[in-house]
């Protein structure tokens, strides 16, 4: 379920639309993937030969590991793999800023918990009556990113709006996610034991600096 309320979806025109409802797409999907544990649906999306075929042109080959195994068993491993990665109640990296920013001894509900919550909310952002999670888990600050992305492919392909929309973007990622998404998804990476969560953590990182580098300012 996603977090954040949406506008009405306007369709998109042109090149520079279609590239941002691309990575609106890939923003979400990775969303999905910290949110919860993966669904037999997911993963059959993940199979799909569309799909497979862009996760695999990324660097992403899940197929081998995904296949031949029954849903009931694969969404149970998964399962399992995702509370003991991000929940608990042995060690485990909890999947929000504050803490991974924090050092030792951080805790939920930290600064950057708030920065985050402002800045979504100064975006024109609400979140859902059913939202009960923190602003800077990393699935909320995904989807914030998707819905960024996705308004940037509905606005018009010059003018203000559309600078200042990408502004938000380069902002958010410098300030908020760039600054700790690579470190938490080393530790995913060195903490999996199946491959799903290594190969996601790993197209994470790559996704997110790839897109701080190409939001970047322009030197004038």
């Amino acid at each position: 379920m996603n977090t954040l309320m949406k506008q009405a979806a306007v369709p998109e025109t042109g090149h520079k639309a279609k590239a941002a409802m691309e990575r609106s797409g890939l923003y979400g999907f990775l969303a999905s993937v910290f949110r919860a544990e993966p669904t037999a649906a997911m993963l059959n999306d993940i199979l799909k030969a569309a799909f497979g075929g862009a996760l695999k042109a990324a660097g992403i080959d899940l197929v081998d590991s995904l296949s031949g195994r029954s849903d009931n068993d694969l969404t149970q491993d998964l399962a399992v793999e995702y509370a003991r990665l991000f929940i608990g109640p042995g060690p485990h990296t909890p999947p929000y800023a504050s803490v991974n920013l924090g050092g030792g001894g951080a805790s939920l509900w930290g600064p950057e918990t708030v920065r985050v919550k402002r800045f979504i909310e100064d975006a024109g952002f609400d979140y859902k009556p059913d939202f009960h999670s923190l602003p800077d888990h990393i699935a909320v600050e995904l989807e914030f990113m998707q819905e960024m992305a996705a308004r940037e492919a509905k606005a018009p392909e010059d003018g203000n709006e559309d600078q200042a929309l990408l502004n938000t973007e380069a902002v958010f990622l410098t300030d908020h996610l760039a600054p700790w998404v690579p470190t938490f998804c080393a530790k995913i990476t060195s903490q999996a034991r199946l491959p799903f969560y290594k190969e996601m953590a790993a197209l994470t990182v790559d996704f997110i600096l790839s897109e701080e580098e190409e939001l970047a300012p322009t030197p004038s």
